[in-house]
């Protein structure tokens, strides 16, 4: 990715816009919340693709994370919905409107919880959008509640043990045939970036756990959601980079180890290096496979779990055009005089 600097001017990408431009508002979420570092990355990641702003659109339902998308993209247009029920707007707005980018954000509560109807639809679907879980393992917004996706037996304050096993996001997510998951951490800045890339370049819908430390009301040393416990368990599948198209494809940070490349629809590469495991991000056996290994051995797996880059996606599969459906004219929308005549032929 290429940045110009002009006259001693603050650094811009290849569409003149700064760092700057990607940002929201000041933060009003708790010091060394793991929503912010994700909120960075967002921005990062946006600045490096060349994104126009308002080309994006941001949805959230109800919770910390959904407080996050303020936080960036000030530019953009957003939309803040029910508790559980952003699916479904997102879903509405991408239809209505196929030119956009949909950037979707959500929590554990908002999604595992009172939106997992939505959210496996969503994923059935195959939705053009990335969407991203801020999971933090805990209600932070009402005061430490454990939510669908604390680990079994975590003593939190005033709510005692949680009896119940949690809700693996990937897990459902691939069991609903999402097209891209990925599970990553944030205190791993780099990796979060990458993968929020690819996920923006993904035809379909992208699916991100990203867990994200609550400093307030759960960042227990014994837990997968703290920032002590996620980097202590820790197993990244691979190193992973995003290529655009027009960028020369090298290999400089993967001297070791075997190179895998995944191909995307707009000419785009995804570049994973083996580290520890011989993983195929292709195989859905396998995502299942090292999904439930991961939960037997108390590992926090990142990195690209599963990616389907040849899906049909929503848009495909109803055949929509180009031009959103709100500015087609009536000559667009209404048959020909003729073809009426035809039709009304065939019912006498």
């Amino acid at each position: 990715m290429i940045e110009h600097v002009v006259d001693g001017a603050k650094a811009t990408n290849q569409i003149g816009l700064t760092r700057a431009d990607y940002r929201g508002v000041q933060s009003t979420l708790c010091p060394g919340c793991g929503h912010m570092s994700i909120a960075n990355q967002i921005v990062n990641a946006c600045y490096e693709l060349n994104l126009v702003p308002e080309q994006v659109v941001k949805f959230s339902g109800i919770g910390c994370s959904s407080k996050s998308p303020t936080y960036f993209l000030g530019r953009s247009f957003g939309f803040n919905g029910l508790h559980g029920r952003m699916p479904s707007l997102a879903t509405g707005a991408s239809f209505a409107d196929t030119s956009v980018e949909i950037l979707a954000i959500s929590g554990d509560g908002d999604t595992a919880s009172i939106g997992m109807g939505q959210f496996k639809h969503c994923m059935r679907r195959n939705t053009p959008m990335v969407y991203i879980v801020e999971n933090n393992g805990v209600y932070g917004l009402t005061k430490g509640q454990y939510s669908a996706t604390t680990e079994q037996g975590i003593q939190l304050r005033k709510y005692g043990k949680t009896k119940f096993m949690p809700v693996d996001i990937c897990l459902e997510a691939l069991a609903s045939n999402a097209t891209f998951v990925a599970r990553s951490f944030a205190g791993d800045p780099k990796q979060v970036k990458e993968l929020i890339k690819a996920a923006i370049k993904h035809s379909g819908v992208a699916v991100l756990d990203i867990i994200s430390p609550c400093v307030t009301f759960h960042n227990l040393e014994t837990s997968l959601h703290s920032y002590v416990g996620g980097k202590g368990h820790e197993v990244p599948l691979h190193d992973i980079a995003y290529v655009p198209l027009l960028d020369e494809i090298t290999v400089d940070d993967f001297e070791t180890g075997t190179i895998k490349e995944v191909a995307l629809h707009d000419g785009g590469h995804i570049v994973l290096k083996k580290l520890g495991e011989d993983y195929d991000p292709f195989s859905r056996a396998q995502a299942f496979h090292i999904l439930e290994e991961a939960h037997r051995k108390n590992w926090l797996v990142t990195g690209l779990i599963y990616v389907d880059p040849d899906e049909k996606n929503l848009h495909d599969l109803f055949n929509l055009v180009d031009t959103p459906l709100n500015r087609l004219k009536e000559e667009h929308l209404r048959p020909p005089s003729d073809m009426i005549d035809v039709a009304n032929q065939l019912m006498q």
